[in-house]
């Protein structure tokens, strides 16, 4: 990556340079939280499948 950075001063691109920076790290983020989110939907899942059962085994439509 250095060399990457060297050839973007030499050229004088600092602004695409700060760019590419942004936008990897912002499509970082994006896959980080879209993967929370989906950690978050199966825990949810499950949560309502045992809420589920639990009602089942106690008689919980009464």
């Amino acid at each position: 990556m250095p060399e990457v950075a060297q050839s973007f001063m030499e050229r004088g691109d600092l602004a695409h340079l700060a760019l590419l920076m942004w936008a990897s790290g912002a499509s970082g983020l994006l896959g980080w939280s879209l993967k929370e989110l989906a950690c978050a939907n199966r825990r949810f899942d499950a949560f309502v499948r045992e809420l589920t059962r639990f009602n089942r085994k106690h008689g919980g439509d009464r």
